[in-house]
């Protein structure tokens, strides 16, 4: 793959949707968890261990599907893996026990793990010299499938049934055929073949420490981002709030994240990073504390900014590492995003049985003060041209 000087319009907005359709299948597990509560009766861990399975499949094994789209054609590695999660995670409508409910999701889940690193390598490839931008662009594709996946979940299960969930697989049908048509051929990143732990070495080799720094900012912002998306959903619905209402809340804290993703992608490219970051994890924490502890209709402008200034720097992490690893995009993408997300989602379990002895609200404040210590972190940060 060779890499031009503008931007190629194009092939973005083709990578902008299938992260797009991917994270909007993914997005009904949220919205889908206080539905199983009270179908299943499970308790705060049961809710924890399946976020904890759809984030270890979805993201903690990313790097060895990262290790293949360097090598291999990435545009066949994005068709096959991108159908999974519209088939498998619309069928818990269906599914008769837990047991099946850890097993769909699950399988859902491994598609969110071949197409976010395959696709984030290709960004930086037609991006031009617009990186932080076009990984935004991208970035934003995924935000609104998250915001508007929990609408139509919770909409469609409140009108339509749970058991009907499944017929919305039609639609990733129809929008699996476009990208067919438009994902542009690939043969990776011409990295030469090699074992994965070698390769892993050699594409790191001197410049692990600044990776490994910008993988603990990214893994601290999302054990919290996972926290709040796994914990809110059943804490408001045991406060009154309507499955519709709980929709809303998730989408509206991705709706903020799709704002700022736009306007950081832009400020990286032209400020820097480490200013970026420094806005952002400073005004998370105020933020994120009072749409925790937020009662009645204010919790709906306080989700919008919690998620503004929590999910600002998700995809310039992203940008970021591939500027200081320019070969091995899509496994270093892997590593700062699936990683981080990965080892995230597995600390769930454990966090929900906090939540079990302390309860949700006391848990989650404690959470939200994590951006606050990051910022310690935040001045070790490589600045790529400085």
């Amino acid at each position: 793959m060779t890499e031009a000087a503008h931007i190629n319009k194009k092939a973005i907005f083709a990578l902008f949707l299938i992260h797009f359709i991917g994270d909007f299948f993914q997005s009904f597990i949220r919205p889908l968890l206080p539905v199983m509560v009270n179908k299943f009766e499970l308790s705060m861990a049961q809710v924890g261990l399946i976020t904890g399975v759809a984030t270890f499949m979805a993201f903690l094994i990313q790097p060895f599907f990262g290790y293949l789209a360097d090598r291999y054609k990435a545009r066949l590695i994005l068709l096959v893996g991108s159908f999974a999660g519209a088939i498998c995670i619309p069928m818990v409508g269906l599914a008769p026990y837990f047991w099946i409910v850890l097993l769909l999701i699950g399988l859902g889940s491994i598609s969110s793990a071949i197409y976010h690193p395959t696709a984030a390598g290709m960004v930086s490839v037609y991006a031009g010299r617009r990186t932080g931008l076009a990984m935004s662009i991208f970035g934003l594709g995924g935000t609104l499938g998250f915001t508007l996946g929990p609408i139509v979940c919770s909409g469609y299960i409140t009108f339509m049934g749970l058991q009907r969930l499944p017929i919305l697989t039609v639609f990733g049908v129809l929008v699996f055929i476009i990208l067919f048509i438009m994902i542009p051929a690939t043969n990776g990143d011409g990295s030469p073949p090699g074992d994965f732990f070698g390769t892993l070495k050699d594409s790191l080799g001197d410049v692990w420490k600044p990776v490994l720094f910008i993988w603990l900012i990214a893994f601290s912002r999302a054990f919290v981002e996972q926290s709040l998306l796994t914990f809110i959903p059943v804490l408001t619905a045991a406060e009154g709030h309507s499955l519709v209402s709980v929709g809303g809340i998730v989408s509206l804290f991705t709706i903020g994240g799709s704002i700022s993703a736009l306007i950081c992608g832009h400020l990286v490219d032209r400020i820097g990073f480490r200013p970026v970051y420094f806005f952002s994890f400073a005004l998370s924490s105020p933020g994120l504390l009072l749409f925790i502890n937020a009662g009645g209709r204010h919790i709906y402008p306080l989700a919008l900014l919690a998620g503004f200034f929590l999910l600002a720097t998700l995809f310039p992490a992203v940008a970021l590492a591939q500027k200081v690893v320019p070969r091995g995009r899509s496994l270093v993408s892997s590593i700062i995003m699936g990683l981080a997300m990965g080892i995230a989602g597995l600390m769930m379990p454990l966090t929900g049985k906090i939540a079990d002895i302390f309860g949700i609200r006391t848990v989650l404040t404690c959470i939200g003060l994590i951006p606050l210590a990051a910022l310690l972190l935040i001045r070790k940060l490589p600045e790529p041209g400085k």
